[in-house]
């Protein structure tokens, strides 16, 4: 079987994105589910993986990562409101036997992400 994994990066630092809160939701017509939420370790990584075993199905899904309040944490002057406060990374899972991994590359002012294994 198959996991789900993300980790953060904070590019301004140049370094992981260490205490982000990260939310995982299921989402199906007219539903949006909260599986999971979880923090960043140093290493900008969640410590297990999101979903796998019989948690990884195939669906729609969105990891909403607390990049504003990580940034504020970090001492970074934010304007009010904040120019990137939570990102919302909307994804699908198609085959729950392969990995996915979806990393978020953020700063206050921009995000990336792609799909890894």
């Amino acid at each position: 079987m198959g996991k789900l994994s993300t980790h953060v990066l904070d590019t301004t630092q140049g370094k992981p994105g260490d205490g982000v809160v990260v939310e995982l939701y299921a989402v199906a017509p007219g539903a949006r589910t909260l599986i999971k939420t979880v923090t960043t370790n140093r290493d900008g990584r969640v410590d297990t993986p999101l979903l796998e075993g019989d948690a990884m199905r195939a669906g729609r899904y969105e990891l909403v990562f607390a990049a504003g309040d990580y940034f504020a944490a970090q001492g970074v002057n934010l304007p009010e409101p904040r120019f990137i406060d939570q990102v919302t990374l909307a994804f699908g899972i198609a085959d729950p036997s392969q990995n996915y991994h979806v990393p978020l590359v953020v700063t206050p002012w921009s995000y990336s992400t792609y799909r890894g294994s």
